[in-house]
């Protein structure tokens, strides 16, 4: 039988996918969440359909779940935030009975290669942390009412949320058992969480992760990996009584909701590449070089001034599409296009009329709804920073990487500029780039570009003026800067050269570079991600012919190479 994973990328024969992953849908397209609204309390119910998997060849039982589970989750979380302004708290719970969530279906992640597996445990984990964001940035809170047993990845989920309630019905439990197992590890955050966020002691995070029955009731409680167990008799009240009073402790939102209009985009073929052409962001695929371009165009339009203009503009505002439509393709290029090395960021527009907008949204900061824009538009940076492909940036005449997409530069692994002896290329910066955009290590990525001196940082905020080559080279913006004769050939041979390298080693290598500066949870998670499934999800102790993940749910045990490495 095919791999499910390896079935659901053959190609065409233009070697771009036959039936590629699409992310996204509506509350009345959800299939496996039910999302409904009181007041200021939200209820998120997850009640998987065992025989909706996004693939054929397993069954979503106990409420696990594959990756459609996961974006409905990740749509539900943002439409909360940008539809829902008067919702305070976000209940989380489970529509089964007994079991709260049993975490990602192990038989879906037995059938899926390797490169399926990181890319759904790193969507997994980016959905958690804008959980987590809404709790500490948006005021609306999230509480895990944990009526059955949460286990692995359904555990993950309850230690995303702020607070943790369980059941005290003698079964509901919570548990990490992936170790005993599995011969794997809870690695998309969950002991990260466990010792960084909640804090539990060495001693008992080892003996919980190493117990595959789980801990329930008070030693639950007071291990801390919970915050409450409460009494099955008075279980529903207390949730309720929770959720009252981080509401009466959030703030109102001024200002009314808007709706996110779905994103539409013309898909087509060319020869060998694959074309998404959205409104402003256009994403091309070489499936032939194994090269990917994205061009953003710039605004067409005056910025709204006021929030009743930004509410009229709704999503269709540049600045909020722009980024939803970059959120989009690079979704599309994690799962869609696995051979693709090499990303070619481009844009093309006015500098001016982008640090005009960013100067509207920036003024506005009062706003809440602006802040959910600079706080969705730093969340797609990261995505950016985080997913595995090279990354070069092409300044040319005609482009407008200036304020907010100025940052796609800072984020590329390298930045080529042209020095045009007639027209000139531009850069430019802007108050977005001085704190709005947050990257995984905490710091903006200015400040991680200038770590070996942080003054730069403090100068470059008077640079007020659109920079050229020369003068963005000596401020150390870009990485080089070749004339009108030298362009076509520098840049094809950075192209090719990159194109022809291991991408496992470049994935490493990128990793390692891209979060200079400070440890943080976040940077924390992703290494550890990437680290755990780039060798003990490939290891014969787990996915051999008898290891631990591929005899799961047989009689025969599994067999183990015991030497330690």
């Amino acid at each position: 039988m095919l791999e499910w994973w390896a079935m659901a990328t053959e190609t065409s024969g233009t070697g771009a996918p036959a039936r590629p992953i699409r992310f996204e849908t509506h509350p009345q397209k959800y299939v496996h969440w039910k999302l409904s609204v009181e007041g200021a309390v939200a209820k998120l119910v997850m009640d998987v359909v065992e025989d909706a998997g996004m693939r054929p060849g397993y069954a979503l039982k106990l409420n696990s779940y594959d990756l459609g589970v996961d974006i409905e989750l990740a749509d539900a979380v943002e439409r909360l935030r940008f539809e829902h302004p008067e919702v305070k708290v976000v209940l989380v719970t489970s529509g089964q009975q007994r079991i709260f969530c049993a975490g990602a279906n192990i038989y879906m992640l037995g059938m899926s290669t390797h490169a399926f597996k990181v890319n759904f445990c790193k969507f997994t984990n980016e959905t958690r942390l804008a959980l987590e964001e809404a709790c500490t940035a948006s005021d609306q809170h999230y509480v895990a009412a944990l009526n059955g047993v949460a286990s692995g990845g359904g555990y993950e989920l309850a230690l995303a949320c702020e607070r943790i309630l369980l059941c005290d019905d003698g079964s509901s439990a919570v548990s990490f058992p992936e170790t005993p197992l599995l011969a794997v590890l809870p690695g998309t955050g969950g002991l990260t969480r466990l010792v960084d966020k909640r804090k539990v002691r060495r001693d008992l995070a080892d003996v919980f992760s190493t117990l595959a029955e789980g801990v329930r009731g008070k030693r639950a409680e007071e291990w801390r990996l919970v915050d409450k167990s409460i009494p099955k008799s008075r279980f529903d009240q207390v949730v309720a009584d929770e959720a009252k009073a981080l509401a009466a402790a959030s703030k109102e939102k001024v200002g009314a909701a808007i709706t996110l209009a779905p994103l539409e985009v013309k898909r087509s073929e060319e020869g060998s590449k694959t074309i998404a052409e959205y409104r402003y962001v256009t994403l091309s695929v070489d499936n032939a070089t194994r090269v990917a371009e994205i061009m953003m165009r710039g605004p067409d339009g005056e910025p709204p001034t006021t929030s009743e203009a930004l509410r009229a503009r709704g999503s269709s505002l540049w600045i909020l599409q722009a980024f939803r439509e970059l959120d989009d393709a690079l979704l599309d290029l994690r799962f869609n296009h696995a051979p693709v090395g090499l990303v070619l960021l481009r844009t093309k527009g006015d500098p001016e009329a982008v640090r005009a907008h960013d100067r509207a949204l920036h003024a506005l900061k009062g706003d809440w709804l602006a802040g959910e824009i600079r706080l969705k538009m730093q969340r797609v940076l990261k995505r950016l920073d985080l997913t595995a492909k090279s990354f070069f940036a092409l300044v040319e005449p005609g482009s407008c990487f200036a304020g907010s997409l100025f940052e796609l530069t800072l984020a590329a692994d390298r930045t080529y500029m042209r020095d045009g002896s007639d027209e000139s290329a531009t850069i430019g910066l802007d108050e977005l780039n001085f704190g709005a955009f947050r990257m995984s290590n905490g710091l903006t990525r200015l400040q991680t570009r200038f770590l070996h001196d942080p003054e730069v940082v403090k100068t470059l905020e008077s640079k007020k003026e659109l920079l050229e080559a020369d003068v963005a080279r000596k401020l150390q913006l870009v990485t080089f800067t070749p004339d009108d004769m030298d362009w076509d050939d520098e840049v094809r041979i950075a192209i090719e050269e990159r194109a022809s390298l291991s991408p496992d080693a470049l994935t490493g290598m990128e990793a390692s570079l891209r979060f200079a500066g400070p440890e943080t949870m976040e940077t924390k998670i992703f290494g550890r991600l990437t680290a755990w499934q780039n060798w003990i999800f490939q290891r014969p102790n787990a996915v051999g012919e008898r290891g631990a993940l591929t005899m799961y749910g047989r009689p025969e045990r599994p067999e183990f190479d015991w030497r330690r490495t």
